[in-house]
């Protein structure tokens, strides 16, 4: 069976590298001329560390990420009211990873040219359209600046795996639209700094109307000791200025360290940090609402394409990666690729639209909204509803997969 896989992310080469080791012939097309090492940092959970453990990337993921501790939670004032392991220090088999987005994308690529072809990996088409038939699909690339048919590729089947600006999902729901904006815009950038709290942990601090997330990415400390830290501020500002689709927008820094200017803490100084990244890069928290379904004969969505999220409970690449083992082991199951696909559509997309949904919702980050509303403030240790806290938590590790008892049973 020849698979057409439109898109090198993390999705698209994920499911490259599983279809390949289960026997596919797949072939991978990227828009871009040359694929680099772009954008910050991004979590793996255990479900999505296990996949690529089977594809033998644990070691390798190991040595360039941060193998994450514990999730901790502050108010604005600095004051912790939630904190649990991660990972394998939370009983799961699998390690929770921080790491850079575009090095994990990269270890992807240099891997699907190892184990794939690099003859089998070809950038610089850009879809244009695809046509399919009861026997076949074909896909039609252009190059990108003239314009102009460079191939026709055809294939059994056809996996959208090209992100949030989809043009497999445009042709399949043309009368889409944008995404959806939320009124929240995220300010990212990273840092050099000193670790902060056990040197592995990831700072949850705020609330909705204005967060910030931290986390180290790199395991490798510069001269001075320092650790490459990514963070990532999230203000509520209202849908006005959200209507650009301006992704990598430089950012005032000047405006957003005045903004957190009183979110210094004895574990961490939050203007400092935002202060000493090199640039801050300020773009639209927006996803799209749920599907019906992905797939469409020989045609399917996958990742971005298919459910894009806010990035809450650090779930969108874990998700694009659930995708790509399911859709493996449905098309080992099913020897005629239409069943394989509708298989596909009827188990993955109503569980990644919940996790939509429950993202849309504030997902495990509600319990930040919950503390502010309750302690404006501050509080005492006392009066911490932990019981509360962790049903939030523990009912989000469901939805999205990831409860420890069910995950481990997987192996």
């Amino acid at each position: 069976m020849k698979i057409i896989i439109i898109g090198g992310g993390i999705g698209g080469l994920t499911t490259a590298l599983c279809l390949h080791k289960a026997g596919f012939d797949v072939n991978v097309f990227e828009s871009v001329k040359e694929v680099k090492p772009l954008g910050v940092g991004i979590n793996t959970l255990p479900h999505s560390v296990r996949v690529l453990t089977h594809l033998g990337l644990q070691e390798r993921m190991a040595k360039n990420a941060i193998e994450t501790t514990d999730l901790v939670y502050f108010n604005k004032f600095g004051q912790q009211f939630w904190t649990e392991p991660r990972g394998r220090f939370a009983g799961y088999k699998w390690p929770q990873f921080s790491i850079h987005r575009g090095t994990l994308q990269m270890l992807l690529w240099e891997e699907a040219k190892r184990v794939i072809g690099e003859d089998k990996l070809i950038s610089n088409h850009h879809l244009s359209h695809f046509e399919q038939d009861e026997k076949e699909v074909r896909a039609i690339f252009t190059n990108r600046e003239t314009g102009e048919i460079i191939r026709q590729e055809t294939g059994d089947v056809l996996i959208g795996a090209d992100g949030i600006n989809s043009v497999v999902r445009q042709q399949l729901y043309p009368n889409e639209g944008p995404p959806v904006y939320s009124e929240n815009v995220l300010y990212r950038g990273t840092t050099r700094m000193k670790p902060f709290l056990n040197g592995t942990s990831m700072a949850m601090i705020g609330s909705m109307q204005q967060k910030m997330v931290v986390y180290p990415i790199d395991p490798t400390p510069d001269e001075n000791g320092d650790l490459l830290i990514n963070w990532v501020g999230n203000l509520k500002e209202g849908k006005s200025k959200l209507t650009a689709r301006d992704w990598n927008r430089e950012a005032d820094k000047a405006r957003l360290v005045e903004i957190y200017k009183d979110w210094t803490f004895d574990w961490l100084d939050v203007p400092a940090m935002i202060n000493g990244a090199k640039a801050v890069y300020e773009f639209p928290m927006s996803d799209r609402n749920p599907l019906d379904r992905w797939t469409f004969g020989r045609v399917t969505l996958l990742g971005d394409a298919a459910h894009p999220m806010y990035p809450i409970g650090s779930n969108g690449a874990s998700q694009a990666i659930l995708d790509a083992d399911y859709l493996m082991e449905c098309l080992l199951k099913f020897e005629n690729p239409l069943e394989a696909l509708e298989a596909y559509d009827q188990e993955r997309v109503p569980a990644a639209a919940k996790v939509v949904l429950q993202n849309r919702a504030k997902g495990p980050d509600q319990i930040m909204d919950m503390m502010e509303e309750r302690f404006p403030q501050g509080f005492t240790p006392d009066e911490v509803p932990h019981e509360e806290l962790e049903q939030v938590m523990d009912h989000y590790k469901k939805i999205a997969g990831f409860d420890v008892q069910t995950l481990n049973r997987k192996g």
